[in-house]
């Protein structure tokens, strides 16, 4: 009897430790800080740096505007640009509905330039809220306080976008957990071009490319799987991955030059390049191939760059698996 009345009393004290952190997580959290009292620049230099990374490098226009899936790499639907709406799923095994939010100035007119900065570098919302991070704020609060606020400023002059987006809600307990997730950012100054490699590793940390291109478990990457390969896409006709994009020469980009690197991208550039329209039973690339074909040459070169001075990763990538 005293063994059973001590059981009860350990399980007791448990449940309500338990219960005490998840009430601290549910209440306490996000913490981090309000809004800082922030006027961003709107010249012409701040607003076309923005322009250039909300487009090509952060690439928030892709998520954060309606794509067409029935089209190679699902270019964004003009006239929705920076409207929001875009689903990230339970389809696509994201543990929830989540609907990317509207940028432009039909909702942000309400917000201050502060409130957009710590929803961007730190993951909260104007009403404190934690914003799930298929949102890159982990990594955008690693990026040059003055590039963030470049990007502010250029999404200040968007086009209002009158759009109607579901409310977004996460699976328990992730919606528990998830508030755990904001955190202060910590900005890195721009390294200088000259040093390609740091300035590369900046912009592969601005443009998501571990992101994609690792193995995840529970949305965090797998340690040691970086730029590996192998986040899963799910998709009606199967599975579409990531592929391998470290050096190794038989299963990576090892046998890649920096000027094929390039062309890569490029060829998305291309006037004369239209996109192709896929049937209903085709496997689409996620891959924004448009968006980041605006980069510069020098740019993707650094990326290149960065990549070849990582260790390469011997991992093979079944990219397409059809299961219809």
């Amino acid at each position: 009897m005293k063994l059973l009345k001590l059981l009860g009393i350990i399980i007791a004290i448990v449940v309500l430790v338990a219960l005490g952190s998840g009430l601290y997580i549910n209440f306490a959290k996000p913490n981090v800080g309000d809004a800082p009292t922030l006027n961003v620049s709107k010249d012409s230099v701040s607003i076309e740096r923005g322009r250039y990374l909300a487009n090509h490098v952060t690439v928030c226009i892709d998520c954060h505007s309606q794509r067409d899936w029935s089209t190679f790499s699902g270019p964004v639907i003009p006239g929705t640009e920076g409207g929001g709406g875009e689903a990230f799923d339970k389809k696509m095994g994201f543990p929830g509905n989540i609907y990317a939010t509207n940028l432009t100035p039909a909702t942000l007119s309400s917000w201050t330039d502060g409130e957009i900065y710590r929803a961007i570098t730190s993951g909260v919302g104007k009403d404190g809220h934690a914003l799930f991070p298929v949102m890159g704020y982990p990594r955008f609060g690693k990026m040059s306080k003055d590039d963030i606020e470049s990007i502010i400023a250029y999404i200040r002059t968007l086009q209002p976008v009158k759009s109607e987006i579901p409310k977004s809600e996460l699976d328990f307990p992730v919606s528990l957990l998830n508030k755990l997730s904001p955190q202060a950012p910590n900005h890195q100054v721009r390294p200088s071009p000259a040093d390609t490699v740091l300035y590369g590793g900046y912009l592969a940390n601005a443009a998501g490319c571990v992101d994609c291109h690792s193995q995840q478990d529970k949305g965090k990457i797998v340690a040691g799987t970086e730029f590996g390969g192998g986040m899963e896409f799910k998709q009606p006709a199967g599975i579409i991955r990531a592929p391998n994009i470290t050096m190794d020469k038989t299963s990576g980009i090892g046998n890649w030059n920096s000027d094929l690197f390039v062309a890569k991208f490029k060829v998305y550039a291309d006037s004369s390049y239209k996109p192709q329209k896929l049937n209903p039973h085709e496997l689409n690339s996620p891959m924004p191939w448009k968006m980041y074909s605006g980069m510069t040459e020098q740019d993707l070169k650094a990326i290149y760059s960065y990549l070849k001075s990582i260790k390469p990763i011997a991992n093979k990538i079944e990219v397409r698996t059809y299961t219809k």
